[in-house]
């Protein structure tokens, strides 16, 4: 049974997910800088070797994140459907797991083009 403590839990979910994953790609941004500015440099090969493999590490974590948030997403959007069904069509929660949906879907449209 869906409670709308479960819908504002898997709401919160969504949106810590999609900051995490706004974070991880910042973070690959600035350590590709990094590791440029270390290759021009003409850094030692093994710090540069280290800096690669922080990068290699950073860009890893993208795929994971759009795993978890596409099963987010998914589990939020059930729940709001089960929510629906049983006559709870108005609130501030369910206004909140809405907007989330559509924010995170946009996101995908945006990482699909």
């Amino acid at each position: 049974m869906a409670t709308l403590r479960n819908l504002k839990i898997k709401t919160s979910t969504c949106k810590r997910i999609v900051k995490e994953l706004n974070s991880y790609e910042k973070e690959v941004e600035r350590e590709a800088a990094k590791t440029t500015d270390m290759k021009d440099k003409g850094a030692d090969p093994y710090d540069l070797k280290q800096q690669e493999n922080v990068l290699a590490e950073s860009r890893m974590m993208i795929p994971d994140c759009h795993k978890r948030l596409e099963a987010a997403l998914t589990d939020l959007k059930g729940t709001l459907a089960e929510l629906e069904e049983s006559d709870h069509k108005e609130g501030q929660e369910i206004d909140e797991a809405r907007s989330t949906i559509a924010e995170v879907g946009q996101l995908f449209q945006e990482t699909d083009v």
